[in-house]
């Protein structure tokens, strides 16, 4: 009996150990960003179905070990029927500074892919555009600090805000 109460005991403290209770000591995750696509009207351009729209969109990772590989990401629509691109993670990331060990900054390339939808039965050549996206990372954050597409800055991190991109075409 004796045996068996301090093996107990000696699981409980291992287990009382193994956690700090300091919640401040977790690293926030904000990776996640929408991409919305519009005409200088502000018309959506991404609806799946639309003539006019770009109804084929695909992502493939520029720092990848192979040529083809596919960056997943999620076509949503919003209740007034505007569709956005939902990235959450995937690409691979490249470090791009790391000097400074607690404020390190990465790097994802993708190719973005869109295929233009002109009429029922055709569609434009696909145009080929390129999305660079930077994260920054610190013991208490891993988020997106800003995206360029196409080499133009169009995303600047605010603290407490979504990370929305607007791209016009």
């Amino acid at each position: 009996m004796k045996k068996s109460f301090w093996g107990i005991l000696i699981a409980l403290l291992s287990l009382l150990s193994c956690s700090s209770g300091d919640d401040e000591s977790l690293q926030k995750m904000d990776q996640i960003f929408d991409l919305y696509i519009r005409d200088s009207s502000g018309k959506d351009l991404l609806s799946p179905t639309k003539v006019g729209s770009y109804t084929g969109v695909s992502w493939n990772d520029e720092l990848a070990d192979t040529d083809v590989a596919n960056v997943t990401f999620s076509r949503k629509m919003l209740a007034d029927s505007t569709y956005y691109v939902e990235y959450t993670a995937g690409a691979t990331r490249q470090l791009y500074d790391g000097t400074d060990p607690d404020n390190k900054i990465y790097r994802s390339e993708i190719q973005v892919s869109l295929t233009k939808k002109t009429s029922e039965t055709t569609t434009d050549p696909v145009d080929i555009d390129t999305l660079e996206i930077y994260y920054r990372m610190n013991p208490s954050v891993f988020e997106v600090s800003k995206v360029y597409y196409n080499k133009v800055l169009k995303f600047s991190k605010v603290p407490n805000e979504p990370n929305v991109v607007t791209i016009i075409k």
